[in-house]
């Protein structure tokens, strides 16, 4: 639900952080954010510019300037020398302020001296803090060896602690979010099909036709790939989106296909189906570089428009009037391979299938389409391998999910942790990620932390999973560090081609006692006795090492303004040995589908209906929650439902309701009913990350209902291992009352 700000208000939130909040409310009564006299509001005098920013709001990473007045950071704006996201930032990109003085920040390491999950905070110095993890992880790690301990790791400081605990300790339990619950089974799918993963900077700015399936733009806003997405439709491409929801993109559609959910590969088979039998697909790209197409033909060949419409429940007309416009439009067709792609358990197959597709159609180192950006390639600093190797991957100990993402499937280490069995699992290691809130079944989570003899969180702000560590430890906001080296590409028809190198660079310094990843794992590493084996003393040296790689160092990057830009390369054509696997033998050797395959899901139950979730257009899943200005954009998940389905139930706009899923687990908090036309009538659907339960935030905590709380049933895609995440039930809650939705 939206809430009306007026500009009175709006600026009133920007002062917040000066008031005499209290730094948590287990430590002391300092802040650290007072001010000094500032000028009139709407005034930049005694203002400096600061460059060398790279936005961690969401993964997009754009390219900042701020703005400081008296030693505060008081504005971010995009850097006009970017030839990425220009000047142009989001609202999570202009909130990064409220991050950076967010009263409820972590400052200051701590102890828990009360319960998992129901913690008792004391601070502590950083030495008692990392002696006692240094202590802890070693003692873990010989007694039980380095496969004892699981890293859960998120975001670009991540990967120096993850590289450290899979190469030297030795563990090979490592799972992120970002592959397991998001993007790996796109990567994998397209692997096995392209041999390459596919880059989410399609060609949109240059296509005659973009094909969208489960695409939220608009609601993910991602700068410059929205800009692309919006240059390719002033430039009059046709838009064909596929999706239960009448969402950003399908309001802006030619063609918007209300698929039922859990059956885009049937759709996408008959599509393909279509364009085979009438010879609408492109041969010669197909003769050249596809392998296998006559037994891909003969294995689609069931496909029809009929069964793929009755399976759908759309008309056959619409599948047909989208095959048609594909093929009038290839090769210069962007089909989106979509990011966060993990949904009902059958994903492989269908991103196999988006592959598939784009070959048919040509599509592949076009104007228009799938195309691999040539940008430079700076190599990070990685540590010494030493550890174990791989005889104790879990993954390989299953013989399972040979399609794997890197790292290892989450509930094969939710198993171990739990079974005791190949091994047993007692540390955790997690580090800026919220497995509580991106993992199903959050009781297995919990269950799985409790059996630990340690377990460490490293994060900026509390949420959901610190709630069960030991030791808490505040690491530096991306505001105030080096870190992360954002590379890419620009590449226009009428312009020469650009690439650019835009470290990240602190705009500020470090406030309170936060650190940053690279002196907190050196700090631990000594502990745990690896000390001779640390690749860099500093982040900072560390990210010079890597810009040296590319002959450029953070000195002549402050002096072009935090953007180096050289010449790039033309990204169009197709490499003479470039080979599509249409029939992927080694896949079906495995005992998978070789070709891709429908795999029906479960139906819904009467009585309920699907629970669907996806992208705030202000929020960054559950990490923007507690950002003042952001919660008064959207302080709560509005649940939508469909209008007649509404008032069946008697149900009205605005009503409060909680959920209940049909294995009888009940959200613990509520939010309010969205009346719309604009969804089926077997879903209902809800934005990601709200109904945190951490107290700590005192924005928050308890705002919207938490729809990972409801996905309790385990859908696990049987060629990758990852989460099926949309496969849950439920019905409302209302004034205590169980309300049933109508068949």
């Amino acid at each position: 639900m939206s809430c009306k700000v007026t500009r009175r208000q709006f600026l009133q939130t920007a002062s917040l952080a000066a008031a005499s909040f209290p730094l948590t409310k287990i430590v002391s009564a300092e802040t650290g954010f007072a001010r000094t006299a500032s000028p009139p509001p709407g005034s930049f005098e005694g203002t400096r510019t600061v460059t060398g920013g790279v936005c961690e709001m969401c993964f997009w990473r754009c390219q900042l300037v701020g703005k400081i007045r008296d030693n505060r950071l008081i504005k971010l704006e995009g850097n006009p020398k970017s030839i990425d996201n220009g000047k142009s930032i989001c609202a999570r990109g202009n909130a990064g302020i409220k991050l950076l003085y967010d009263p409820d920040r972590l400052k200051y390491p701590l102890k828990n001296v009360g319960e998992r999950g129901n913690p008792q905070w004391k601070r502590i110095s950083w030495e008692e803090a990392l002696n006692e993890c240094g202590a802890r992880l070693k003692a873990v790690q010989e007694k039980y060896g380095g496969h004892g301990i699981a890293v859960f790791p998120h975001g670009s400081s991540a990967k120096y602690p993850m590289d450290f605990f899979e190469r030297v300790v030795g563990t090979p339990n490592i799972s992120e979010a970002s592959f397991f619950q998001c993007r790996g089974i796109r990567d994998s799918g397209y692997m096995a099909t392209f041999a390459t993963a596919p880059d989410e900077n399609v060609d949109m700015a240059n296509a005659k036709a973009i094909f969208l399936l489960g695409c939220h733009f608009g609601e993910n806003v991602h700068v410059s790939h929205v800009k692309r997405y919006l240059k390719g439709l002033e430039k009059g491409a046709k838009l064909i989106v596929v999706d239960p929801r009448y969402s950003a993109s399908a309001a802006k559609s030619d063609i918007w296909v209300r698929i039922k959910p859990g059956t885009d590969t049937a759709f996408l088979l008959a599509v393909m189906n279509y364009l085979v039998e009438r010879d609408k697909f492109d041969k010669k790209f197909v003769a050249a570089h596809c392998v296998g197409f006559q037994q891909f033909k003969s294995g689609i060949s069931h496909a029809s428009l009929d069964w793929a419409a009755k399976i759908c429940d759309i008309p056959v007309q619409q599948i047909r009037e989208v095959a048609e416009l594909l093929a009038s439009n290839a090769p210069h067709v962007a089909i989106h391979p979509g990011r966060h792609v993990s949904w009902h358990g059958n994903d492989f197959q269908r991103l196999r299938a988006q592959a598939c597709l784009t070959a048919l159609l040509g599509a592949v180192g076009v104007q228009g389409g799938f195309v691999k950006p040539k940008a430079l390639k700076v190599k990070g600093i990685s540590w010494a391998k030493g550890g174990e190797g791989v005889e104790h991957n879990l993954r390989l100990l299953a013989d399972k999910y040979p399609y794997s993402p890197p790292g290892t499937p989450s509930e094969l280490i939710r198993d171990a942790c739990l079974t005791g069995k190949p091994y047993p699992i007692k540390a955790c290691v997690i580090w800026g990620q919220n497995p509580m809130q991106s993992i199903p079944n959050q009781q297995r989570t919990m269950d799985a932390l409790k059996q630990m003899e340690f377990v460490l969180c490293v994060d900026i702000m509390p949420t959901d999973i610190t709630m069960y560590a030991d030791i808490l430890l505040p690491e530096a906001s991306y505001l105030e560090r080096f870190d992360f080296i954002k590379t890419g590409t620009q590449w226009n028809l009428a312009d020469k081609h650009q690439q650019y190198v835009a470290p990240r660079m602190p705009l500020v310094d470090a406030m309170f006692e936060c650190r940053d990843g690279v002196w907190i794992t050196n700090e631990i590493a000594k502990r745990m006795g690896h000390g001779d084996k640390i690749p860099v003393n500093s982040l900072e040296e560390k990210v010079n090492r890597e810009l040296g790689a590319v002959n450029l160092s953070i000195d002549q990057l402050r002096k072009e303004e935090g953007i180096h830009i050289r010449d790039g390369q033309d990204p169009y054509g197709v490499a003479d040995d470039f080979e599509v696997q249409l029939y992927n033998e080694d896949i079906a050797d495995n005992g998978y589908p070789g070709v891709p395959t429908y795999i029906p899901v479960e139906e819904v139950p009467k009585g309920f209906t699907r629970l669907v979730y996806g992208r705030s257009p202000v929020h960054t899943f559950n990490r923007t929650q507690n950002n003042v200005w952001l919660h008064h954009a959207m302080p709560v998940n509005p649940v939508w439902l469909n209008d007649e389905v509404a008032e069946k139930m008697g149900l009205r706009d605005g009503d409060e309701v909680s959920l209940v899923n049909s294995e009888d687990i009940k959200s613990t908090t509520k939010t309010v009913v969205k009346v719309t036309p604009g969804i089926r009538k077997d879903i209902v659907y809800m934005y990601h990350g709200y109904g945190s339960r951490n107290s700590l935030l005192s924005v928050g905590a308890h705002a919207g209902i938490d729809d990972q709380e409801l996905i309790t049933k385990l859908a696990i895609d049987p060629e990758t291992g990852c989460h099926g995440m949309r496969n849950n039930f439920v019905k409302f809650v209302k004034d205590g009352k169980v309300l049933d939705i109508p068949a």
